[in-house]
């Protein structure tokens, strides 16, 4: 009973401490030998009082290839404005052999840790926003709209849909004609966010080049046609003359827009306060 105590005691310091600190690295999910971590950025001075918004970002490169760091400087900006981020591990084909289906039931897992461990993290459940770019875009739409793909291991009591969606030339058309369809077959219609639009869908905003080689604009403004038509707010977002990926920190012009964007509609929200938008530098 003391060895069980003084283990429990540990590991609420541990985590304790975590909450404190400004970033964090938290293992949410493993399978075999392959652990799956949550990069996890709090806002300054937290009050343990308060419950904050969170935010987890899925990187992009078309559930092959990626890492978790191509959005720590939106994680980065957000966090400073009074949003719990998560930057999210999940299973790629390059490094682990796996399919898309296993990348969208990694990301369902991620939600749901998240959920599971709101009061750990001083979350509002209720203000919990999935982001990400290209192939992460796909996951963080997926998690609101694809109800399969759940992993056999996970509580699917908890819920894996976000209550809203910043999206990042997203690719939500997988049918025919539309990115990965190669790879995910006639699974597309349980697979492809934009073949399961229904009826209170998350509000979302979409931002999209005009000159995206992968994601057509046609496809961003037929997403957003659909969501419209299920009464779900749906703001599209077009940047002339940009590429796939336009809105990586590279490009700092597009970079700041971006950010800048998300940060007004999360604000109309009501997720957060309306106030000068710090330097997103």
């Amino acid at each position: 009973m003391r060895l069980k105590f003084i283990i429990a005691l540990i590991i609420g310091i541990v985590f304790g401490t975590q909450i404190g600190n400004s970033q964090d690295e938290i293992l949410y999910k493993k399978v075999d030998t392959t652990q799956l971590f949550l990069e996890v950025h709090y806002p300054p001075n937290m009050e343990s009082s308060k419950t904050y918004p969170a935010m987890v970002f899925f990187f992009g490169g078309g559930w092959v290839g990626g890492k978790r760091s191509q959005f720590l400087n939106q994680a980065k900006y957000f966090a400073k404005r009074g949003v719990v981020c998560f930057l999210a591990d999940y299973r790629t084909s390059k490094i682990n052999g796996t399919t898309p289906f296993e990348s969208l039931k990694d990301a369902k897992s991620a939600v749901r840790f998240i959920r599971k461990n709101a009061a750990k993290f001083n979350i509002d459940v209720t203000k919990l926003i999935a982001s990400g770019g290209s192939a992460g875009g796909h996951l963080a739409a997926a998690t609101a709209l694809i109800e399969g793909y759940n992993d056999p291991a996970d509580d699917i009591s908890i819920d894996c849909i976000p209550n809203a969606l910043v999206l990042f030339n997203p690719v939500v058309d997988n049918g025919p004609g539309g990115y990965g369809y190669e790879r995910i077959g006639d699974a597309y219609k349980d697979f492809s966010p934009l073949h399961n639009i229904k009826k209170g869908a998350p509000p979302t905003i979409v931002f999209q080049g005009t000159k995206d080689h992968l994601i057509p604009v046609a496809t961003a403004e037929y997403y957003k046609m659909v969501m419209e038509k299920v009464e779900s707010r749906c703001d599209l977002k077009l940047y002339e003359g940009e590429g796939h990926g336009f809105f990586n920190y590279a490009n700092l012009k597009a970079y700041k827009s971006t950010v800048a964007a998300a940060d007004q509609f999360l604000v109309s929200l009501g997720y957060l306060k309306k106030e000068p938008i710090i330097n997103i530098d």
